[in-house]
């Protein structure tokens, strides 16, 4: 795909986001989706998050522990502190990357398998701290978080107060729209820099890598730790936009979506976690009818999907030019 071809798919993507979806909203007065794609927006973020660890060559299935990390810490800045929500997402995702750290430096010099299994404790881990430690409130969990205040800069209002907005759900999604632009974009850029190639080379051979000079245990924590704060983000923006945090917010199930997304996506491909995303987060809702079979021709068609597609839904596209 050629340079301009991609620039005019991004602008047309952008004005679809920024400019059709609010439109298509407004013709229908189903403001009550702006909730749902919101929610869509801040999943794929995390499970971009994801996606950064496959990308290395690793099964992350931890991220929950990390969201809901990120978004009691958002909350407790906020409650306890009176700290700006706005200064708290950044913190959030830098708290859950230095946690990461910590977690990795041991863990990610063990085998891939052991990684993955290690991992999948860490939500259990996480909801069971938040029941236990007293600045969490336990299962009652942070309520009647405020919603996020105006900022201010050299006088003039670059973010408006959400509470005096008439419709608070159509800031949250521009935010978690932007938030979502700047994370692929950003993704992509990683992907494509010297870095990238190098994290690559880590996914295909770790001993060659090694080899060659690369810190291999250097560049496993770098992207765990990329990967964790893109998750305390997502964490942070759910707790603000929910207005509470409780231990479930975030359980074992939401880090296997969040792992599910990137499979069916595409693990190949950036915008692989955020178009995996979407068809899971709408295939779950559209099978609602089936009542009781929902869940077994969910799982049916996922594993379907996975034999046929195995390298995500995105592949499509490369069979199609193979084939024509």
């Amino acid at each position: 795909m050629s340079k301009a071809l991609k620039a005019v798919l991004a602008v047309a993507f952008l004005a679809v986001v920024f400019v059709g979806v609010p439109m298509l909203i407004a013709a229908t007065g189903r403001s009550d989706l702006y909730y749902t794609l919101t929610s869509v927006a801040l999943l794929s973020i995390i499970s971009a998050g994801v996606w950064i660890t496959f990308y290395i060559g690793r099964i992350n299935i931890g991220q929950g522990a990390f969201a809901l990390l990120g978004g009691y810490v958002s909350a407790i800045l906020v409650m306890t502190y009176g700290v700006s929500f706005w200064l708290t997402l950044p913190l959030a995702g830098i708290f859950c990357a230095l946690v990461s750290v910590l977690i990795g430096l041991p863990i990610l010099r063990l085998r891939g398998v052991y990684f993955a299994m290690v991992t999948l404790t860490l939500t259990e881990v996480a909801r069971l701290l938040a029941l236990a430690v007293p600045i969490t409130n336990g299962a009652r969990g942070i309520v009647s978080i405020p919603l996020p205040g105006s900022v201010t800069i050299f006088g003039v209002t670059v973010i408006p107060d959400f509470a005096t907005l008439s419709n608070p759900r159509l800031a949250f999604y521009f935010t978690a729209v932007t938030l979502m632009v700047i994370c692929f974009a950003g993704l992509y850029r990683l992907v494509h820099s010297r870095i990238g190639h190098i994290c690559q080379s880590l996914q295909q051979n770790e001993e060659l890598a090694s080899s060659i000079g690369v810190d291999i245990a250097y560049m496993r924590i770098l992207a765990y730790a990329l990967s964790s704060f893109l998750g305390g983000i997502g964490g942070a923006m759910f707790a603000a936009i929910s207005q509470s945090i409780y231990p479930s917010s975030f359980t074992i199930a939401d880090s296997v979506n969040f792992m599910l997304n990137c499979f069916l996506g595409g693990l190949g491909y950036v915008l692989g976690p955020m178009l995996g995303t979407f068809v899971l987060y709408f295939g779950w809702d559209l099978l609602f009818q089936t009542g009781s079979f929902q869940l077994l021709i969910f799982s049916s068609i996922l594993i379907a999907l996975m034999l046929v597609l195995p390298n995500g839904l995105l592949s499509i596209r490369l069979r199609s030019q193979s084939q024509g």
